[in-house]
């Protein structure tokens, strides 16, 4: 049985590497976790912008209009007053998923106290789920991945564990993910046979 192809769209929100001061590091990390995370033939389309309001919420609504079943953004999401994706974002949404970005502070606080500035928030927009997550690499996979003991098993689930059932649930594609990396919960009635 084949695996659903799915369209995802990344976006890195940087006004100094969108021009060219710094080479960004989000859109990289964001493709290169979600190829090992997903079984899925998966289409990227990938973008790079200045932290500005209306060229956010501009290229969100044109991911989801193409067709991108879920949309991950990196960047932009402290207190300083450039900082616009969560405002961007929830101006685009048709419904607020809170539990998201409650759940990536929990686990970003495991590192530092100051988890508590970052502001994710994730949305539906049609059948497009949204999320912002943090600028850093290394923030990206732990919260999106969750945290392990030193033995490998789970201590905190990342979000992207909710994230399959959530896009079934707006009647997207189905995803499958390499348990190794990060295991989708669905509840039995919800799971198909898979190759």
């Amino acid at each position: 049985m084949a695996h659903e192809a799915v369209r995802i769209g990344i976006v890195s929100i940087s006004d100094r590497a969108s021009s060219g001061v710094y080479e960004d590091k989000g859109l990289p990390a964001l493709k290169d976790w979600l190829t090992k995370a997903l079984k899925n033939d998966i289409t990227f389309d990938a973008r790079l912008i200045p932290d500005e309001q209306p060229a956010i919420s501009g290229a969100l609504i044109e991911l989801v209009d193409a067709g991108c079943s879920l949309v991950l953004t990196t960047g932009g999401t402290g207190p300083a007053p450039r900082d616009v994706t969560p405002e961007a974002t929830l101006a685009v949404a048709d419904k607020v998923m809170p539990g998201f970005g409650e759940q990536m502070r929990q686990i970003s606080l495991r590192f530092v106290p100051t988890a508590i500035l970052s502001r994710q928030v994730a949305v539906i927009r049609g059948k497009s789920l949204i999320i912002n997550l943090p600028g850093q690499p290394r923030a990206i996979q732990e919260t999106l991945e969750g945290l392990r003991a030193a033995g490998g098993e789970q201590l905190v689930d990342g979000i992207f564990a909710a994230v399959p059932y959530c896009i079934d649930l707006i009647g997207g594609p189905y995803l499958e993910t390499n348990d190794e990396v990060c295991a989708a919960f669905r509840p039995k009635a919800a799971r198909r046979a898979t190759s």
